[in-house]
């Protein structure tokens, strides 16, 4: 695949149109500071920073780093091996309750990446023909026939109270299916899923893109769900920082985060996605075919199986929404909390708003915003809807809301 520098994006004529005020001019040059990215689409917003030359435009000096898993994101997060990452917006939520990490440590979450865009694929080999696009009956009615038949499944995922952990959840909940014990549910990271559904290390799996497309394109299996399907315009991936960084280094934190805000903007003008898909695609980056990236970040998808073409129009893999999805809100944070209280990660009852305000830099992102002239969402605590299995969630009441599921027993 032919290389794409920087210089030559720029030559195409990617005609940023975008703010710079309170550019760090004439400041001494910091250290270089290093960001991680797992290969996803959605890492574009720190990939395209550093492309278009948007973090030297605000006085830094980034190295972007390829992490091999979330895993090793999360411990170099937190050695400070890495200053800030494209981070699952559960990951700082699970080490801080001790679910994914060491609890107590805290992993701020200065900005939302994304919204939508993550998928559930199914293996052709066990599901084609039986399971159509949506048919959570049908899933439900599978899946439950292999356990009765002494093979129950396997089902992938990338971090445990990670995104794509409760988004299969969530899904199996809704199919019928308990994830604790009607199933096998295992962690595989994201650019390894397809492999391991080729030689049958599991049966389904859900992860960014793009790794269901290729998937398809390898006929391998079919997509029978998008995230945003499972929830309209949820969080995706997050800005994440090094803590102790975060605290003693305000103004290149902000940089940093202005930075991924500009690179949000350019990329949710589709007239850009195509470069991106060809950027992004290359091999130190994702490492994907750049038609397959470029399909579904234009809402095109080929869903596999014999199921046909889903066009999606107003919620495919969004980066900005005028603000709309940047700002970490609180209910987001309750909603995963109340989702490890459902599926028995978290066995006592946390304090919801404490740990939400403890992970969330809102103030900080407030700030940012400002200076960018973003405008905040006022929906933060409303509650939330938008969800496949119809149910509304209410952040001002978590534990009520739990008991709205209909599988809830482990």
């Amino acid at each position: 695949m032919k290389k794409i520098d920087r210089r030559e994006v720029l030559k195409k004529g990617l005609a940023l149109g975008m703010a710079t005020t309170g550019l760090m001019r004439g400041r001494a040059q910091p250290k270089k500071l290093r960001v991680g990215f797992i290969a996803l689409t959605d890492c574009a917003p720190a990939v395209m920073a550093q492309e278009l030359g948007l973090f030297k435009q605000y006085g830094l000096e980034v190295e972007v780093v390829k992490e091999a898993s979330w895993a090793t994101t999360r411990d170099h997060l937190l050695s400070g091996e890495i200053t800030a990452a494209h981070c699952l917006f559960g990951l700082p939520f699970s080490v801080y309750t001790g679910i994914g990490g060491p609890a107590g440590r805290v992993l701020p979450i200065a900005m939302v990446f994304n919204n939508n865009g993550q998928a559930i694929t199914l293996s052709s080999q066990d599901f084609g023909g039986k399971v159509g696009f949506k048919d959570l009956e049908g899933a439900g009615k599978a899946i439950l026939a292999k356990k009765k038949e002494g093979k129950p499944l396997t089902f992938a995922m990338t971090f445990p109270g990670g995104t794509h952990d409760l988004w299969l959840r969530y899904w199996l909940g809704a199919c019928g299916v308990n994830p604790a014990s009607d199933v096998r549910v295992i962690v595989i990271p994201p650019p390894q899923m397809v492999a391991n559904m080729s030689v049958g290390n599991m049966d389904g799996y859900c992860v960014g893109e793009p790794w269901n497309g290729v998937a398809v394109k390898q006929g391998i299996g079919f997509t029978t769900v998008a995230t945003q399907d499972i929830w309209k315009h949820h969080p995706e991936k997050a800005l994440v920082f090094n803590n102790e960084f975060f605290r003693a280094n305000p103004e290149e934190s902000k940089a940093l985060t202005k930075a991924i805000l500009e690179a949000c903007r350019w990329l949710d003008n589709v007239a850009n996605r195509r470069t991106a898909a060809r950027v992004i695609g290359q091999r130190q980056y994702v490492n994907a075919d750049p038609d397959v990236i470029d399909a579904r970040l234009q809402g095109v998808y080929e869903l596999g199986g014999g199921l046909g073409r889903r066009n999606y129009t107003d919620d495919y893999m969004l980066f900005h929404r005028g603000g709309q999805t940047n700002f970490p809100r609180k209910s987001h944070a309750i909603w995963f909390l109340a989702q490890y209280r459902r599926w028995g990660m978290l066995k006592e009852k946390p304090d919801y708003e404490k740990v939400a305000e403890t992970i969330l830099a809102q103030d900080f992102y407030a700030s940012v915003a400002k200076e960018l002239k973003i405008p905040l969402p006022k929906d933060d605590m409303q509650p939330l809807s938008g969800f496949i299995d119809g149910i509304t969630f209410d952040p001002k009441d978590p534990e009520g809301s739990i008991k709205r599921y209909k599988v809830r027993e482990l």
